[in-house]
């Protein structure tokens, strides 16, 4: 089994006690690469520093929307700083988040845009966050995609929680769509139709542990071996074998990251 986690932050506190044993765990369930990112610049260094540590894991550096207020002059200088670094193959998490509140929207736009703007000059995909105000306010998506569409660049929207227009959208753009553990709940109908509806070409499987568990795990600490239960899920929708998108999402991830073997 070749299966891939795009998202995961291992350095928080969830993990401090059972690190070893949760990866550990990751490798025997047939992950083969995991991808670290960093949501504000201690944490980034954090993710670069497990990195460091395993020749199967690797980092992405940025301030997350909700850190927004942590960012100051030296701030981008930093994250370039760190993003030279070989281990170092994306700019996230980054975005916007409408949900939280905890930074001005104008602010969240001007450092997503200087992130994005970081990523294209360095060559590096972006690690996209993006959180509406409510099911009714599709704000935070538009603003995020015009950012994007204006950028040029390449990445994927994490966690992807839009509608089938939206992905749509995000197609045009050459993005990828990071499909978490939601779509194996009950009632994301919605997501499950818009993951029907995009070719397995485009798909990358993600648990942004500690969050988001899957079933049959749901309500109990997410981590990285549970990325099978979302690549089982994207199966069968796309009435496929497991062994195919499997194969198929890995493959998206090392074309989208170029991460070495």
């Amino acid at each position: 089994m070749h299966l891939t986690d795009t998202h995961a932050h291992l350095y928080f506190h969830a993990y401090e006690e059972d690190r070893p044993a949760v990866l550990a765990r990751a490798w025997s369930a047939g992950v083969e690469r995991i991808l670290v990112p960093g949501i504000d610049l201690p944490s980034s260094q954090a993710a670069l520093e497990l990195a460091e540590s395993d020749p199967r894991i690797f980092a992405a550096v940025g301030v997350h929307p909700n850190d927004a207020t942590t960012w100051d002059d030296r701030s981008l200088d930093f994250l370039e700083a760190m993003a030279a670094h070989p281990k170092v193959v994306a700019i996230g998490e980054i975005g916007l988040d409408y949900y939280r509140e905890h930074a001005p929207h104008d602010l969240q736009r001007r450092i997503f845009r200087e992130q994005v703007e970081l990523a294209g000059r360095l060559n590096l995909p972006v690690v996209v966050h993006t959180r509406n105000a409510g099911p009714a306010d599709r704000s935070c998506m538009a603003d995020t995609l015009q950012i994007l569409a204006e950028s040029g660049g390449r990445g994927v929207l994490h966690s992807f929680s839009g509608n089938p227009a939206e992905a749509e959208q995000v197609l045009a753009l050459g993005f990828y769509l990071g499909i978490t553990g939601p779509v194996t709940f009950k009632k994301a109908d919605e997501l499950r139709q818009v993951v029907a509806a995009v070719p397995l070409g485009r798909l990358l499987t993600e648990t942004d542990s500690p969050f988001l568990t899957p079933q049959p795990h749901r309500g109990r600490r997410n981590e990285p071996a549970h990325v099978r239960f979302v690549a089982e899920t994207i199966a069968e929708i796309h009435h496929q074998p497991l062994a195919v998108v499997a194969q198929a999402t890995t493959e998206n991830a090392r074309r989208l990251f170029q991460w070495s073997d």
